[in-house]
């Protein structure tokens, strides 16, 4: 299917995005697909959630587009997310074209790591500029008991293959009370070992419907746990991330904590998402503001595209707070529909 042009690759869409409260949008979480191949207890019911219809799914000359326009708009930065990325055919050919598109500067991906391994050398090759690795325990029962999977093996094969290609690597651990909270310690000695960020994330509300049966870890309780462990760790001083971060004497890597639940990081915000049937989210929490698919299929201009999401930029919610204030939920939603 043909569309209109790109014609305007030198920032002719305006300004770079700055949203209203003067926060520079310089980072696309773009979800390449809705499904994945885990079921982990923290994202989705064991049976899964019902998957969109392929044609609801934004085709990758879509997704190419989209992200043209956002480039040509400010956004440096892109991270490919899911569901799980490497379950969509042909990604490694979407991400040929992306690591070209003027004004990207970094292609990163976050991924569970099972079915990534015979795509390390050619993501070396194309210059990925770092993987985000899903990996809640090193205890393969446990493991089972998360992801309700048998896939541990493949995942620390697809963690080694990373540091043999010096791709860097960051490790994330979502923590959960009475599941797998007693390991926080024990993981970071993965930082210890490896020049790697081994980041604890904090149990979001998007579980597809699963229901929390647990005390919520907080980032206060995470951070609680590491300064006892490690108490001449101290803080790097990274405005723009999402994570705090830690560096701890001894260590060939750091430690990071994300309080996406918590929501402290909100007023340094530099990022929007696309899920993968195309709704701008510019908050993790909102239910999704602007039907960019519908934008697509109907013809729309570039320029039209762009202008539609300045104005929502422009609306952006103060923080997660209040972007789930104006969503209203009332349905559980899974992260794999959300975006990563």
């Amino acid at each position: 299917m043909s569309h209109p042009s790109f014609s305007n690759p030198n920032n002719a869409f305006g300004p770079p995005l700055i949203d209203n409260f003067n926060r520079r949008i310089d980072y696309l979480r773009l979800a390449v697909t809705d499904r994945c191949n885990l079921r982990c207890v923290y994202c989705m019911p064991a049976e899964g959630i019902p998957f969109m219809p392929r044609d609801q799914v934004l085709r990758y000359e879509e997704m190419e587009r989209l992200v043209r326009i956002v480039a040509a708009m400010g956004v440096r930065k892109v991270r490919l997310t899911g569901g799980e990325p490497f379950v969509r055919k042909d990604l490694i050919h979407f991400i040929e074209r992306l690591v070209t598109i003027p004004g990207v500067q970094q292609v990163h991906i976050t991924t569970n790591g099972v079915l990534t391994r015979p795509y390390v050398s050619q993501l070396k090759e194309l210059g990925i500029a770092g993987v985000n690795l899903s990996l809640d325990t090193l205890k393969p029962d446990r493991f089972q008991q998360i992801a309700r999977r048998d896939a541990l093996p493949a995942v620390l094969e697809t963690f080694y293959a990373l540091l043999e290609a010096e791709i860097p690597l960051k490790v994330n651990m979502v923590v959960f009370d009475h599941v797998n909270s007693d390991e926080i310690v024990p993981m970071a000695q993965l930082a210890k070992e490896y020049p790697i960020e081994l980041r604890y994330i904090e149990q979001m509300p998007f579980d597809g419907g699963v229901g929390r049966s647990a005390e919520h870890f907080n980032y206060a309780r995470i951070l609680q746990t590491l300064q006892e462990a490690f108490p001449d760790m101290h803080p790097i001083d990274l405005p723009e991330s999402t994570a705090r971060i830690f560096r701890v004497p001894g260590f060939k890597g750091r430690l990071g904590i994300i309080g996406g639940f918590s929501r402290v990081f909100c007023a340094t915000c530099s990022r929007m998402r696309i899920t993968a049937a195309g709704q701008l989210k510019t908050c993790l929490y909102d239910n999704g503001v602007l039907d960019l698919r519908a934008l697509l299929r109907a013809g729309a201009s570039d320029e039209t595209i762009a202008r539609a999401i300045r104005e929502k930029i422009l609306d952006r919610a103060a923080d997660g707070y209040e972007a789930e204030q104006r969503a209203r939920r009332e349905a559980a939603a899974s992260m794999a529909e959300i975006g990563g």
